[in-house]
């Protein structure tokens, strides 16, 4: 005898957003990560920014392991109920300060060889010039 699937409506899913409490639509099936929001190795906020959505595309351009498609399982609790209304896609202004100049560090920190060979090769090529003169 099959087992029967609970279904969720997705403004149902979306009610779910909170760290102790959070849901996530991937592939139309829900999870309750609630309990791996420590765990995730993106760290809780990824999670959350894509509670109460389809998280579908997001999960497939982090480029997840087949080990963590395997572990989603572990928190499978349902699908999307295709007969439910889905709810509109909102757009929301986030009322925090970008963090864009921190992300500017973040990248600098991590590729600094580049910038550092640009600058020495153009010090040396400066010398060499003048020294022609």
């Amino acid at each position: 005898m099959p087992t029967l699937t609970k279904l969720y409506s997705m403004a149902e899913a979306s009610e779910h957003n909170t760290k102790e409490d959070c849901w996530v639509v991937i592939d139309g099936k829900v999870y309750d990560v609630s309990s791996y929001m420590d765990d995730h190795p993106g760290g809780d906020d990824v999670m959350l920014d894509v509670t109460g959505k389809d998280a579908t595309d997001d999960f497939e351009d982090a480029g997840h392991s087949k080990s963590a498609r395997e572990l989603m399982e572990k928190f499978f609790i349902g699908e999307i109920d295709p007969s439910a209304p889905a709810i509109p896609k909102l757009e929301t202004v986030s009322k925090q300060p970008s963090n864009t100049s921190q992300k500017v560090m973040d990248f600098a920190k991590h590729y600094w060889a580049l910038p550092v060979a640009i600058v020495g090769v153009s010090v040396a090529a400066g010398f060499l010039f003048l020294r022609k003169k």
